[in-house]
């Protein structure tokens, strides 16, 4: 069986640089957020950093610090177990 050189063409999965296959950039969604807000007293809030089926949106999304986004998420949970939100 011969071996296939760079001039072999496959079916085109996994290769990179092609620019008809590149993907355009989720939109961050637009938060309204102070530092203060993050606070498990607060679910209306926090509610906005939560999806529908209540997963916490990561910190890719939220466009928040680090240092935030684990103080947010701290802050869903507790809320979370003072059935403050589902």
């Amino acid at each position: 069986m011969p071996r296939k050189t760079h001039t072999d063409k496959g079916s085109g999965r996994g290769r990179r640089g092609s620019t008809m296959e590149r993907r355009t950039p989720r939109p961050k969604p637009k938060i309204d957020f102070t530092i203060d807000a993050i606070d498990f007293k607060n679910p209306i809030h926090l509610r906005q950093f939560v999806t529908d089926q209540g997963r916490i949106l990561p910190r890719k999304y939220t466009g928040l610090p680090a240092r935030y986004q684990r103080r947010l998420t701290k802050a869903i949970k507790r809320a979370r177990q003072m059935l403050l939100m589902k």
